[in-house]
């Protein structure tokens, strides 16, 4: 009778039958009054949403104390009631860190070194434990996973950190907690990469009986699905690396998981199209995978189609009214058609159902600053600095914020504190070079646009997205007088770029410092044909061509005749000379030199005004 009692719960709970399976369940309790069954029926209350009938079971049953599973089952039900006092003081405020393993070097993947004996990769936990230990193990690692929800709660993100990394030191297959660490962005770049090799993959093993599978495959396995989770900004050969692998030999080329991660990294690169194209591939086959979507609506509005982004906010709002992600599309579509009002209630009330919702957040900071509000701006800002310690956006954000506010210091210290959390992202480098540039400190201001380039073209980045970050180290070098740097940097943007009417009258101002205004006349006229409006190249143009007309206007043509001109006055005053005093040199001589002399009185006067109106002008 028990046996079939079992298969009957068994088969109701598969079916989702959850009021057969307690039915059933409740008998076999009966039958047989042994802790496991009761502990099943509880989880199935739990499973059905019934918490406090659940924890209320174990309870009466006196089975939490004594009993890891219970203990864990009992705190995650106070946490689904927000009882999170209550579930601490069921699940303890010290982690067990007596059960975390020294950490093991990376060893070579088992189908490279197929000679790597069981023996010789021993470490760590050890292959050895028992069932019933690494069952314990588990729900120790479980139960320190909840503490760091309890603590995230309290808005104690410093311990629930900690418990997060706690958990998947003792158990590396808790990868709940590793997710709420990567997802939260609670550790930078740096941080992370520092994580994951200090954990002890080694101890990961595979079916004992299975001869296909290497003693090491697994922990490469493992390993290889962990570093696609990283930040995309630390290690992107690592990466990419990871990825072939997995796709290659695992058959993942077409997972979600992994397409979401070569998404992100093309995001990271500028690559919007790219990262879009794959999302919108993983939207086709899986709808709504939730997953993709904050991603997804970020490409959409850098690529501005407003009209994608109607659609899926409706269809959201139709069909998952209870997903923050539904009104954070509603509300990216709001920002994305400048009614900021709207976004930033849409934005807030996604913040409200998920309180670490990172791209809310960042959103609802934004229409603050869309708006000139900076105060706002940097009060929101720095609540997401706080949430999402790890990552360098938001200091990145604040210092814009102190920039536009015109606090050169505070913005400099935003954005070293964002450059001591992340080192390679190229916005970040070229703020930090912005805020040198308008501090005056030009050698510095270059050094840092130069390694912004640098970095985009190491990660891969498209050249196209940081044309400003050139065009910036131009402006640099043109005001340290470097100008033949200038115009090489002036030359690849317009190359690149297509025309524009700042960039000739960028270069038209260079020559016109190098003391060559006909050049800069041609620049500037079509830097005018491009903007014809453009008040900074009209005025250039002005000066330019006073100086090619009064100061160094001159051509070599006329350089000539007027040198001509000066040796025929001589010898007409000469010959004036001579006639008076009897000695005449020429028959043409009087006609000539009279005429002329009042003519060049005349026109050396002119000159002078000119040349006084214009040392007015300057």
């Amino acid at each position: 009778m028990q046996k079939f009692l079992l298969e009957w719960r068994q088969d109701s709970f598969n079916l989702g039958h959850y009021d057969a399976a307690l039915f059933v369940g409740d008998k076999l309790v009966a039958l047989a009054d042994e802790p496991k069954h009761i502990l099943w029926l509880a989880q199935v209350h739990f499973n059905h949403g019934d918490y406090a009938r659940a924890l209320s079971l174990l309870s009466s049953q006196d089975l939490i104390s004594g009993n890891p599973s219970c203990q864990y089952l009992a705190g995650y039900c106070l946490i689904k009631q927000d009882k999170i006092d209550e579930a601490l003081s069921i699940l303890g405020e010290h982690n067990p860190t007596h059960l975390i393993s020294g950490a093991s070097k990376r060893k070579p993947n088992a189908r490279t070194n197929p000679g790597l004996s069981r023996t010789a990769s021993e470490g760590g936990q050890g292959a050895l434990a028992s069932d019933s230990e690494m069952a314990n193990r588990r729900y120790e690692a479980a139960m320190c996973y909840l503490r760091g929800l309890c603590y995230a709660k309290q808005n104690a993100f410093d311990r629930a950190k900690e418990c997060y990394k706690d958990a998947v030191r003792i158990n590396i297959l808790c990868f709940e907690a590793f997710r709420q660490l990567v997802k939260n962005s609670l550790m930078s770049p740096d941080e992370e990469e520092e994580f994951l090799e200090s954990l002890d993959f080694d101890s990961i093993r595979g079916p004992g009986d299975d001869p296909e599978m290497g003693d090491d495959e697994p922990a490469e396995y493992v390993h290889m699905l962990y570093q696609t989770q990283l930040s995309k900004f630390r290690n992107p050969r690592a990466f990419n690396t990871a990825v072939e692998s997995l796709s290659t030999h695992y058959g993942l080329a077409d997972n979600a998981d992994l397409l979401l991660a070569r998404a992100d990294l093309f995001y990271t690169q500028c690559r919007f199209q790219d990262a879009l194209s794959i999302t919108s591939s993983i939207l086709e086959r899986d709808k709504y995978n939730f997953s993709v979507y904050p991603l997804h609506l970020a490409c959409l509005y850098e690529l501005k189609k407003t009209n994608s982004l109607f659609l899926i906010s409706h269809d959201l709002a139709d069909h998952h009214p209870e997903e923050p992600c539904t009104w954070l599309a509603v509300g990216i579509y709001y920002f994305a058609t400048d009614r900021i009002a709207e976004a930033r209630r849409y934005f807030s009330k996604a913040s409200m159902m998920d309180p670490h919702f990172g791209p809310a957040w960042i959103g609802f900071a934004h229409t603050f600053a869309a708006e000139g509000e900076h105060d706002q701006a940097v009060s929101a800002y720095s609540t997401a600095a706080r949430l999402f310690m790890g990552t360098h956006l938001p200091q990145v954000f604040l210092g814009m914020q102190q920039h536009a506010m015109n606090n050169m210091t505070a913005a400099e210290e935003f954005l070293k504190t964002a450059y001591g959390l992340c080192k390679t992202d190229p916005l970040l480098l070229n703020e930090m070079g912005i805020v040198m540039y308008h501090q005056n400190r030009l050698k510095e201001a270059a050094s840092f646009f130069t390694e912004a380039l640098k970095t985009a073209d190491v990660i891969g980045s498209d050249p196209q997205a940081w044309l400003g970050s050139r065009t910036n180290l131009a402006h640099t070098y043109r005001r340290l007088r470097l100008f033949k740097q200038a115009l090489e940097e002036f030359d690849v943007v317009l190359r690149e770029g297509g025309k524009d009417a700042s960039i000739f009258s960028a270069k038209g101002l260079i020559f016109m410092d190098m003391g060559k205004p006909d050049e800069a006349v041609q620049l500037l006229h079509e830097a005018l044909a491009i903007h014809p409006q453009d008040p900074v190249a009209t005025e250039l143009l002005n000066k330019a061509i006073e100086e090619a007309g009064g100061l160094g206007g001159i051509t070599a043509d006329e350089d000539e005749e007027l040198a001509a001109f000066d040796a025929e006055l001589d010898q007409r005053k000469q010959a004036a000379r001579l006639k008076l005093q009897g000695k005449t040199s020429g028959p043409n001589g009087k006609g000539k030199g009279v005429n002329r002399l009042p003519m060049v009185s005349q026109t050396d006067d002119e000159k002078g005004e000119s040349y006084m109106d214009m040392a007015d002008d300057e």
